[in-house]
């Protein structure tokens, strides 16, 4: 059985919006997926009602990094200090724009951004953005929904302003490092309860940032699979216990 055993279905229009759907929950590139087309969809009568596609995109054992280009010598020594002028760019607009969006929503708060450590398969760096300050809850909000809005209008922000996508991740007070450790320690028992039971275990509804994480802290347990299943915030995870 392969290593990499995270799987999901996805139900979108079409399916290349599946593939990039569970691409971007996995925050993986749409290469490194197996794609089974369970459902093609189809039309209703007189074209009305369409049926969307249903997708399992499931992760390859090795996906293959984006192939490397040998240094070239004639590379002008500049380029790595314009790279990191043009990264302090980027941490100046994602700082100044979450102020504005603060000052905009009437909260007081300080803003400190930085570039975080790329994931294992060093494709993604995340822009980390801490905010700190008095009496902070209204940014998080129910479930952190708040909080994923404020993270998504940066996004949506950044985005166009510097022309191309960037992995900003907001957080408030610790809230996020304190919700991780709660999904990771859940993930774990869940996975236990699962091999003791001989069951299939299934988690409550959670957003995509959250299943991501169970998946990802249980992908590499020999012992179980994990799959998302389910429609738009009805989504969840279960962790099947493997024969």
């Amino acid at each position: 059985m392969s290593e990499m055993r995270t799987s999901l279905e996805v139900i979108a229009p079409n399916v290349e919006e599946a593939i990039a759907r569970g691409a971007n929950e996995l925050g993986l590139p749409p290469e490194a997926f197996d794609v089974e087309v369970i459902d093609e969809g189809g039309r209703g009568f007189l074209g009305l009602g369409n049926r969307q596609v249903r997708v399992r995109l499931t992760i390859r054992e090795s996906a293959s990094p984006p192939t490397q280009q040998q240094p070239s010598a004639q590379v002008p020594s500049e380029a790595a200090p314009e790279a990191e002028n043009e990264d302090a760019e980027v941490v100046r607009i994602a700082r100044e724009t979450v102020a504005e969006l603060l000052q905009r929503m009437g909260v007081r708060g300080d803003v400190e951004a930085r570039w975080g450590e790329t994931d294992e398969e060093g494709r993604i760096r995340p822009l980390l953005v801490d905010i700190h300050g008095d009496d902070l809850n209204i940014l998080i909000g129910r479930r952190g929904k708040t909080l994923y809005a404020l993270q998504y209008i940066t996004r949506l922000i950044l985005g166009k302003e510097l022309k191309r996508p960037v992995a900003v991740v907001i957080d408030v007070e610790g809230y996020r490092a304190r919700k991780e450790k709660q999904l990771r320690q859940l993930a774990r028992r869940m996975a236990q309860q699962a091999l003791e039971t001989g069951r299939t275990m299934t988690l409550e509804p959670m957003a995509p940032n959250e299943r991501r994480i169970i998946h990802i802290e249980l992908r590499d347990d020999p012992n179980v699979n994990t799959v998302s299943i389910g429609e738009g915030d009805r989504r969840k995870v279960t962790i099947v216990p493997v024969d």
